[in-house]
């Protein structure tokens, strides 16, 4: 296991900080794995209903499953491992963000569904891919000037949106999955029980190592009780295909219109906040100060690959906060790690047999560890909004109005659906972006902008106090950041 800080040489030097340890490769790689498992529901899940809305053939929507994955895989891999000033250098893993399903549905059905659909879909996912990567690049003065509107009390609330917002898809699937012929048996929840028991023992009983791969156990654990049960079945994978390789532009050239651009931007500025709170939260996490060139390298690599996505027909990409749960669980710090799940994600991509294999964990037993992940992303949010002042009203207004709108599209989606325009209904149907949004302008209009970056999320300490970690070694958090 990775350790947990950064340790001080004999001769005062300071050794390699965890974020930056290369453990062993059968750790690498059990690790690696569980992060794909963990990621796996939430990564295909957007390309199954953006196909399934726009009436895609079987074979186009298993193309498109896979060309995500592989996409995933390289942006990961970007993303932790770093090239140039691209990619954060953090344990993030990079994902869909469901912030973009509604309104890559409505751009769709607005051009006929269908894989000429696509088509204008993915022209507006370059476009807004290639935005986001230059804005990442502004001068330093001024990306800082923007980085004020993210102060702890917009991230924080951001991340426990989103946990908030992913717990009833967690709980759908412990459900049986939504849409299921037998949605809501008593078995799934059993199944779902099951696995978050197994899961909970495992971290209850402290040992490190089973700690840190307790969601992968729970995963295999509650499968292999479904199949001797008769619960699990694994016929899918004698009929997918061996070798699935993804091209660009498999559908055709990409069409470029301006209302579905704009659409994508607005998409974008969302996916900006999420990565920004969830490079926050694992900077946190694992004790390495984010400053805001940390962020920019991160959106530079949510923009790369969300334009690489629209040519290897896939779409947006934002830095998963599903993953940055499962992170704070296990305490396994090391990036490498995500380098090794990125690829896994990859041979995915290319090996559909294997991504049968994955596929066929049950809903019940995914959504039983889903549900626990989630519930730790909602957590992470509230750490980081110990650091606003909630005593103070305005921000605790900022908070308490910000969820409010956030469960307002779940809670009622006749709204949405019935009683406003289609394409304003893509932009505001999402929890995320109302969330988001209104957490935002709210804190402009209660705090206006953050006079310096002291009062930014950007701004760490320099150091924490040293805790013991699970071996005994002492966290000496905050350590700088590795040169781009």
């Amino acid at each position: 296991m990775a350790r947990v800080a950064a340790r001080l040489s004999a001769d005062g030097e300071q050794s390699t900080h965890p974020v930056d340890e290369v453990l062993p490769v059968p750790r690498l790689a059990l690790y690696g794995f569980q992060h794909v498992l963990a990621f796996y529901a939430g990564a295909v899940i957007v390309p199954i209903i953006v196909g399934g809305a726009l009436k895609l053939s079987p074979e186009d929507l298993v193309y498109l499953i896979n060309a995500d994955l592989f996409t995933c895989g390289i942006a990961s891999i970007v993303q932790a491992w770093g090239i140039g000033r691209i990619g954060a250098r953090l344990p993030l893993i990079q994902g869909v963000t469901f912030t973009a399903v509604s309104p890559m549905i409505a751009i769709g059905l607005g051009a006929g569904g269908g894989t000429a659909a696509l088509l204008v879909v993915y022209g507006a996912v370059i476009t807004a891919g290639m935005a986001t990567f230059a804005f990442a690049w502004l001068p330093a003065k001024a990306f800082r000037a923007v980085m004020r509107l993210f102060p702890p009390v917009v991230t924080g609330t951001v991340i426990t949106v989103l946990g908030i917002v992913l717990l009833p898809v967690g709980l759908n699937d412990a459900a049986g999955g939504l849409g299921s012929p037998d949605f809501g048996d008593p078995k799934h929840f059993a199944y779902a029980g099951g696995t978050m028991l197994l899961i909970l023992v495992l971290m209850r009983l402290g040992r490190p190592f089973l700690s840190s791969i307790a969601i992968l156990l729970g995963l295999v654990g509650g499968t292999a009780v479904a199949f001797l049960l008769g619960d699990a079945r694994f016929g899918s994978v004698s009929q997918a295909d061996w070798i699935g390789i993804t091209t660009p532009f498999h559908f055709g050239t990409p069409k470029f219109e301006w209302f579905p651009i704009v659409l994508m931007l607005v998409v974008m500025l969302i996916t900006m906040v999420e990565t920004t709170g969830d490079t926050y939260a694992v900077g946190d996490i694992v004790g390495r100060e984010v400053d805001s060139e940390t962020v920019a390298r991160a959106l530079r690599a949510d923009g790369a690959a969300t334009a690489l996505g629209g040519v290897l027909n896939s779409f947006p990409y934002v830095a998963f906060a599903e993953n940055v749960g499962l992170v704070r669980m296990t305490k396994v710090k090391s990036r490498f790690v995500v380098v090794a799940a990125g690829v896994f994600m990859i041979l995915l991509g290319l090996l559909p047999k294997a991504a049968a294999i994955v596929a066929s964990v049950p809903h019940g037993v995914l959504g039983g560890a889903a549900t626990v992940m989630f519930a730790m992303v909602a957590l992470a949010g509230i750490q980081t909004l110990a650091k606003a002042d909630l005593k103070e009203e305005k921000n605790a207004l900022v908070v308490g109005v910000s969820l409010a709108f956030a469960l307002l599209p779940a809670t009622v989606p006749v709204l949405f659906k019935d009683h406003m325009d289609p394409d304003l209904s893509s932009l505001l149907g999402s929890g995320v972006t109302l969330g988001a949004t209104a957490a935002i302008v709210l804190n402009l209009v209660f705090n206006g902008l953050s006079r310096d970056d002291a009062h930014t999320a950007v701004a760490l300490p320099a150091k924490l106090p040293a805790q013991p970690d699970a071996q005994g070694a002492q966290d000496a958090e905050g350590a700088p950041a590795p040169a781009s």
